[in-house]
């Protein structure tokens, strides 16, 4: 179970490594004041210092900026920094501010920034890192602003601090109980000294009003509505529309196409190759992918449809390239006899596994793979970029816009400070759009017709042009002494990478659990090459990862004769930290919460039906799930419940939004492990659509009930904690129902058929 995984980003592993500091303004972080539009309060955050991180990934840096106004009607006006996926950070975000800020929800408005690193750097989405990056300054912002307003009151009445209180966005003097509102204090607030940040008091969590209570989310109705918000919706003067035909095999190039009569076509403005790179410039784990500019056809039209139409009738030669020559079957043909060979890179080598196994009173074998998945994101990939003069102005869905500005300038020999960005609402990311290949496409096409142009893939390009989590292939051997306790345990991992290392997303930690919980432990690796473009998809590595070890790990309880959730617990052990940050007490705790509450072992369940249990630990969270499952005699899966319970730290920020988001990810974990595979055949991708790479269909989905424990830990994030034990619980589940173990996703109905 890897302690130290995030998705291959820079900005989110230079994250983790500020939320291992408790990440919190330095003695150096300051905050600025001055005068917004209207006579009111301006605030920004600035943490010197960190500006180089995000950019180039080096070690010591990160950035975070927050501006609050306030008007002289008290109404406040709070920005939210990072791109919104659905996880909610435009609302949660604005609420650490407003907390401490001490006004009344009703009176905010939020807002979302444009990319500007001058102002907020850092600005990113992925990797659940929003909370633990911006649990402390965000509330120091505010915090630091309440002071400036009291420090105004005090001047106005001649009062000491000692005699004044805030509440609802005014300040009280206590004795004779005068109050006025923040915003007739805030031109004056603006002018007056700004407070230490690292000095400002915060609230005692038990006086909390807005964190820890269930609010809306800032775009919910506007969502509801169908208010153009998304990149797709975006809609610029003078914009014409594009649609980019790459070739079907990765990493090909155009030999030859019809474009004289593609031109001909109705609405058809433009047609023409895209030059591009061929090939995929290799990522490696932890590696900032920047892929450049992909060959292809363009064709731009003065609208969509007319491109799409357009595109139905090109006829292009391709020259496929090397890609063409593997295959998914290959893949796993090659891993099998990769598997019977000495592994090629020892990851962690505990004790002598080889001889405990020898001595085993009992040996277990399996074969476990799961396969490439796309993340077929409700919004396709999208952008609309306008370019001239050496200017860029750009609107992208983007959860990495610093990236993809600088892949912009590379590409189109820009300067990155010509370059504007536009942070759209995103209609899910799950890490796809931590790439910016759309956004470079849109920005070329741009350059070459002159004019605005909105590039729209549809669905096909968007399965078939993914970065996918990559697939992998574990050998695995368990050894248990006469009681059942867990002796040995040997590993060889077969994934993709070169030179040593694994590509994108493609790798397994040392730390992995149950390393450090088994005296005699082995993991091994080997590595393919893939021409296939590979890179984080939620919770990545551990979506694939823990549903094998927690997998192999059920397989070894039953072998034992005991429970499976107690035999968890055992394998535990005592209270302690592991390497990587692995806390074996708070694991025990979820676990424990959910017997409780998923009624395990005391309950009865018909013929077919069985409970699944495993856990996680990803991404700094803590999660323990059971899942009832029932199975048909056709073998058809049906998931009746889920019961999850999360360690996310001290405090929920938006309980609601908590809830939803667990559930979410869950729900993806189930949809992944039932319906989900993508197939590589000659170099390119069998799925096609929706009807072959099916997302959980609403019959599938199950009741999800969540339950978090408070832990004093700092708050970490949701987006990826839940995911992973879904997927082992639920074909955990199976085996208790069936009998039938599941080493190989998606499920397949056929092997469990009566």
């Amino acid at each position: 179970m890897p302690q130290d995984r995030l998705s291959a980003n820079p900005p989110e592993r230079a994250a983790r490594r500020s939320s291992r500091r408790h990440a919190g303004p330095s003695r150096r972080a300051f905050l600025t004041a001055g005068t917004a539009v209207g006579g009111g309060l301006l605030l920004s955050l600035s943490l010197p210092g960190f500006r180089g991180m995000a950019a180039e990934g080096k070690a010591g840096a990160a950035a975070l900026n927050a501006f609050v106004s306030i008007a002289p009607d008290n109404s406040v006006t709070i920005v939210a920094k990072n791109p919104e996926i659905g996880q909610g950070v435009k609302t949660m975000l604005p609420m650490l501010i407003a907390e401490e800020l001490d006004v009344d929800w009703k009176q905010v408005r939020t807002e979302q920034a444009s990319f500007d690193p001058s102002l907020y750097e850092g600005q990113f989405a992925g990797g659940s890192m929003a909370t633990p990056l911006n649990w402390l300054p965000m509330r120091r912002v505010g915090a630091a602003a309440r002071q400036m307003l009291i420090s105004a009151a005090m001047l106005a009445w001649k009062v000491p601090q000692s005699e004044c209180a805030t509440q609802s966005g005014q300040v009280r003097h206590l004795p004779t109980g005068r109050t006025l509102t923040y915003g007739v204090l805030s031109a004056t607030a603006a002018k007056l000294p700004v407070p230490d940040l690292n000095r400002v008091k915060l609230k005692d969590p038990k006086d909390f009003k807005i964190i820890g209570h269930s609010i809306p989310g800032a775009d919910s109705p506007l969502v509801v509505e169908g208010r153009p918000l998304f990149g797709i919706d975006t809609v610029v003067p003078g914009m014409l529309y594009a649609v980019f035909q790459k070739c079907p095999v990765f990493g090909g190039k155009v030999a030859s196409a019809n474009l004289d009569a593609i031109g001909k076509l109705p609405g058809v403005r433009h047609a023409f190759v895209v030059e591009g790179a061929a090939g995929h410039a290799f990522a490696a784990e932890g590696e900032m992918q920047l892929t450049g500019l992909m060959p292809g056809v363009a064709i731009v039209a003065d609208s969509w449809w007319r491109a799409d139409k357009a595109r139905r009738q090109l006829a292009v030669r391709w020259d496929e390239g090397p890609t063409s020559r593997q295959s998914s079957e290959g893949f796993a043909r090659r891993a099998a006899e990769l598997a019977d060979k000495p592994a090629e890179k020892t990851l962690r080598n505990d004790g002598d596994a080889a001889a405990a196994l020898k001595g085993a009173a009992r040996v277990v074998e399996a074969a476990y793979a799961y396969p490439f998945l796309a993340h077929a994101t409700l919004e396709p990939q999208n952008c609309t970029a306008h370019v001239q003069g050496g200017k860029a102005e750009i609107w992208a869905p983007t959860q990495n816009p610093d990236a993809g500005r600088k892949l912009v300038a590379q590409t189109l020999g820009l300067d990155e400070k010509n370059i504007v960005v536009h942070l759209t609402r995103i209609g899910g990311g799950f890490g796809r759009r931590l790439m910016n290949d759309y956004m470079v496409e849109a920005a070329w096409i741009s350059k070459v017709t002159g004019a605005p142009v909105k590039l729209v893939w549809n669905r096909s390009d968007d399965i078939q042009h993914d970065f996918y989590r990559p697939a992998g292939w574990h050998f695995l051997k368990g050894g248990l002494d006469k009681n059942g306790k867990l002796v040995a345990w040997h590993q060889h991992f077969v994934s993709f990478g070169g030179n040593g290392k694994f590509a994108s997303s493609a790798g397994m930690s040392a730390n992995s659990y149950p390393a450090g919980r088994v005296a005699n432990l082995f993991y091994g690796a080997s590595m393919m090459p893939l021409g296939v473009p590979t890179g984080p998809l939620r919770a990545p590595g551990d979506n694939g990862l823990i549903f094998v070890f927690q997998s192999f790990i059920d397989e070894m309880a039953h072998a034992a004769g005991k429970d499976p959730l107690q035999f968890q617990i055992d394998l535990l052990g005592g209270r302690t930290v592991l390497p990587g940050g692995f806390d074996t007490g708070r694991a025990r705790d979820v676990l424990e919460k959910v017997r409780e509450v998923s009624g395990w072992g005391n309950r009865q369940l018909p013929a077919g039906t069985g409970l699944g249990v495993a856990f996680a630990y990803s991404h700094l969270g803590y999660f323990a799930e059971v899942v009832e499952a029932a199975v048909s005699a056709a073998g058809r899966v049906n998931v009746n419940k889920v019961w999850a319970v999360g360690d996310i730290g001290s405090q929920i920020v938006n309980p609601t939004a908590a809830v939803n988001m667990a559930q979410g990810a869950i729900l993806d974990g189930l949809g992944e492990a039932l319906n989900q595979k993508i197939t590589i055949d000659k170099g390119r991708v069998a799925q096609a659509n929706l009807d072959t790479f099916a997302p959980l269909s609403m019959t599938q989905a199950a009741p999800i009930e969540v339950h978090f424990l408070v832990s004093d830990n700092s708050p970490t994030g949701l987006g990826e904690p839940p995911l992973p034990p879904a997927v082992p619980a639920l074909c955990n589940a199976i085996f208790a129902a069936t009998g039938k173990r599941v080493r190989s996703l998606p499920v397949d109905p056929k092997t469990l058929r009566v």
